[in-house]
């Protein structure tokens, strides 16, 4: 059981399974959830993202176990995770997830410093989403700032 549960979340409801892109799927999840949490407070915003984090690097750890190997494809908690944190401060409307979309998924795959590092330096759970939070943080501080710009 716990082992059917530890898929079903670091799979996102088994949506990395979809046998391309998954983490571009995954990605899109994310972004439902940051809609779903787009009128929450900041305090509640931030409390989830850890929660969600947290359980993130959890699932993923066990998956990781369970398959043998070091970051499945089909793990896509950990850009769920990471999208999350692109959100964080960000207001909600259709230009603004396109954007921090767009953003995210280009830190997630070029993974500058420190998140290609992160990414193959710690092992587990831990190391499969540590490099998609770090991407978080870089697509939403350059959110920030494409969006003051343009203000």
């Amino acid at each position: 059981m716990k082992n059917a549960i530890s898929k079903f979340l670091a799979t996102g409801a088994y949506i990395g399974y979809i046998p391309f892109a998954p983490g571009t799927f995954g990605t899109l999840w994310g972004v439902l959830i940051a809609y779903c949490l787009a009128g929450a407070s900041t305090p509640v915003y931030a409390a989830t993202v850890f929660a969600v984090s947290i359980v993130s690097i959890y699932a993923a750890e066990e998956t990781c176990r369970i398959t043998g190997k070091k970051d499945p494809g089909s793990i896509v908690c950990d850009e769920i995770s990471g999208v999350l944190v692109s959100f964080f401060l960000i207001p909600f409307t259709l230009l603004n997830a396109i954007l921090v979309f767009i953003l995210f998924r280009f830190f997630d795959i070029l993974k500058p410093y420190p998140a290609g590092h992160l990414d193959k330096n710690i092992k587990g759970g831990l190391g499969v989403v540590a490099d998609d939070l770090a991407a978080g943080v870089y697509a939403n501080i350059s959110a920030h700032i494409v969006i003051w710009f343009l203000v």
